[in-house]
């Protein structure tokens, strides 16, 4: 599950081994990293137990349905165009921010990464705002395209700037045309980065909701949300969300096995870099393709129509600021909950190795890989069995939170504590301070930086998440993305408009908070 972890990791990781353990680490923190990993396992067991019984005839029987299999098709159909132009379009703009000379290259390349900060139903209500006849699957492709692509462009321009480029130079000499040349001597060396950006496209294209229901193309979230939504027997919406498991395991798979067939190319080189000459403006047009179709075109629609007179006499102020508080509240509590259940997980992971230590990580990083709308659907059905009390209550939302996105605060804080030089912590032990004390004096305050970058991760990405909070959020509450949600789907452009802003403006406050603090961090380091 590495691969799915989000490349935020500014610290060098020193593990030192412990070989006094009897299982690689103390017995205290693997129980207590294991508690606080099994949590995030709760929901893919639970909906496993359910599904499993309902009993095998009847899981043929919705599976084999003409419905199912069209809404699969769609799935699939939708993630792996999607993954392809994004493959495409992303090498080629990392190929044009590294190998050429361009003015303001360092700028192009933040410009290049801004779609990642706008959710995708954000875009796709911006898009709508312009065309509100925008729909099907060319208008999905198109959209998610934008907004994914710098999933793929920033990890190979990295792995661009480490690749060398006199094999591509030996290539030119041999005889090869500039593609034939990257084909063979630069392409096997981003391949892995290539490929490790291409997963996150796919999953995300596969567990999206927001977008394809705004633009109307239907997939088998949008089939998970209407079963569950119109139907008595939810075993059907249960079945669902388990053929998109499947589906994000398959992709999980096939990644892994590509990934591993890839020669890695040793050593570093000095990039060649080319002038752009008259190709200036049909470069800069590929590299800012996705950014203008991702946030420029969204956040203009979303101002103009926000700028709308009719638009500013239908504010309603209580309800806005209703929904900014729900939103800040339940960021916040599920930022605090997550990085007390990650701290544990990620001071072992940081500390000890061995197969034990990885599994408990793993097991950690599982929320990861499961859609939203998925957890969300577990988190329904195990609350309605287990703790009937909590049902649509913000418990079993923040809990839901804190599964999806624990891993983005295991990574931070494991990188953060894994910084801390160990020799410190030796000669606090020298000093006569117990284990606990020196977490306390040393350790915790030098990771600092990580744990807060950690729960900040956890903050942004509930303020921008959907699906699992239409499906958790207790009666009478709404959140920022559910308000632009509901009033999008009945095509409200002009009443969404302000929710939309406020959730920029929210979600940007905490980035800068983390930019502020990963800077700090590096100056430290």
């Amino acid at each position: 599950m590495s691969v799915l972890v989000p490349e935020l990791e500014p610290f060098v990781t020193t593990a030192r081994p412990r070989g006094t353990h009897r299982f690689g680490a103390p017995g205290w923190l693997l129980v207590l990293a294991a508690l606080c990993a099994s949590a995030a396992a709760i929901p893919l067991v639970y909906l496993v137990v359910r599904t499993s019984e309902a009993g095998l005839a009847e899981l043929l029987d919705t599976l084999l349905r003409p419905r199912v299999l069209q809404l699969t098709l769609n799935s699939v159909l939708l993630a792996a165009s999607v993954t392809v132009s994004c493959l495409i379009l992303g090498t080629a703009s990392a190929w044009v921010l590294t190998r050429v000379r361009l003015p303001a290259g360092r700028a192009l390349l933040i410009v290049a990464a801004l779609p990642l900060a706008v959710p995708s139903y954000l875009a796709a209500y911006g898009w709508l705002v312009w065309l509100p006849a925008l729909n099907g699957f060319w208008a999905a492709w198109f959209v998610m395209t934008a907004v994914c692509t710098p999933y793929v462009t920033l990890p190979v321009a990295a792995a661009l700037r480490g690749a060398s480029g006199d094999l591509e130079a030996v290539a030119r000499t041999l005889g090869r045309g500039p593609l034939g040349a990257f084909r063979a001597a630069t392409w096997p060396q981003i391949r892995p980065a290539a490929i490790s950006g291409a997963l996150l496209v796919c999953l995300y294209s596969l567990s999206d909701f927001g977008l394809v229901s705004m633009l109307r193309f239907q997939t088998l979230t949008w089939g998970i949300n209407a079963a569950y939504g119109a139907s008595f027997d939810r075993n059907q919406a249960a079945l669902l969300a388990l053929v998109l498991v499947v589906l994000a395991l398959i992709v999980v798979a096939g990644e892994r096995k590509s990934r591993g067939q890839v020669e890695r190319a040793g050593g570093r080189s000095t990039l060649p870099v080319h002038r752009a000459g008259r190709w200036l403006a049909p470069l800069l047009a590929l590299i800012l393709l996705a950014p203008v179709a991702g946030i420029v075109v969204p956040l203009v629609g979303l101002v103009s129509r926000l700028l709308d007179a009719a638009t500013l006499r239908a504010v309603d102020v209580p309800r806005l600021l209703e929904a900014v508080g729900a939103t800040l509240g339940l960021a916040l509590a599920a930022a605090l909950v997550a990085a007390v259940l990650a701290l544990p997980i990620a001071a072992l992971a940081a500390r000890y190795r061995g197969r034990l230590v990885a599994t408990i990580e793993a097991v950690g990083f599982l929320g990861h890989g499961l859609p939203g709308i998925v957890v969300g659907l577990s988190l329904v059905f195990f609350a309605l069995a287990a703790v009937p009390a909590l049902y649509q209550t913000s418990v079993v939302l923040v809990f839901a939170y804190v599964v999806l996105f624990m891993p983005r605060a295991i990574g931070s804080m494991r990188s953060g504590i894994a910084a801390v030089p160990g020799s410190l912590t030796d000669v606090s032990r020298m000093l006569g301070h117990s284990p606990l004390v020196t977490w306390w004096r040393v350790t915790a305050r030098l990771a600092l930086p990580g744990i807060g970058v950690g729960a900040l991760l956890v903050a942004i990405s509930v303020m921008k998440e959907l699906p699992a909070t239409l499906l958790l959020r207790p009666t009478g509450i709404s959140t920022l993305s559910t308000e632009l949600w509901s009033r999008t789907s009945v095509f409200e452009f002009g009443g969404a408009a302000p929710y939309a802003a406020a959730l920029v403006v929210l979600a940007a406050v905490p980035t800068v908070l983390l930019s502020g603090i990963r800077g700090v961090a590096k100056e430290k380091s």
